[in-house]
């Protein structure tokens, strides 16, 4: 199956700072943009951040998930194994301030991975995954 790029619009109460940290921390490319949003090549997907009123944006919550606060809403890309780890240990460098820290969740269970989670500088947050074994994404 191949997979289809995703369309993800986001909220942003600093446009400039979101996207220097999209396009600087996280690598991303930048394609179109205006006064008020900005395109990214987030991972091969289209992100686009929109700046919107921070007396607009709505308080996020959280869930709990093999023993840790999941934030929701959240949004991400699940990398390849060792480009997990690298895009670890890149964001560790650059003082990333982690939600939680990169480990191994469901570990020796249906669906191991290596997830990770963290905010961008306007308090979406993010979650990077992977799996050892890309056939277990859906694995109950």
């Amino acid at each position: 199956m191949k997979i289809q790029p995703f369309h993800l619009a986001i909220p942003v109460s600093d446009l400039e700072k979101c996207r220097k940290f999209y396009k600087e921390t996280l690598g991303c490319g930048e394609g179109r943009s205006s006064d008020h949003w900005v395109d990214f090549n987030f991972f091969g997907h289209q992100l686009v951040i929109h700046y919107q009123d921070p007396a607009e944006t709505k308080a996020s919550t959280s869930n709990p998930v093999d023993g840790k606060e999941v934030p929701v809403p959240h949004f991400g890309v699940v990398l390849q194994w060792d480009v997990f780890h690298e895009f670890a240990n890149l964001l560790k460098a650059k003082n990333i301030d982690f939600i939680i820290e990169p480990y191994i969740r469901f570990e020796g269970k249906p669906g191991e991975q290596a997830t990770m989670f963290f905010k961008d500088p306007c308090g979406n947050a993010l979650e990077f995954k992977a799996f050892k074994d890309m056939n277990q994404l859906f694995a109950k």
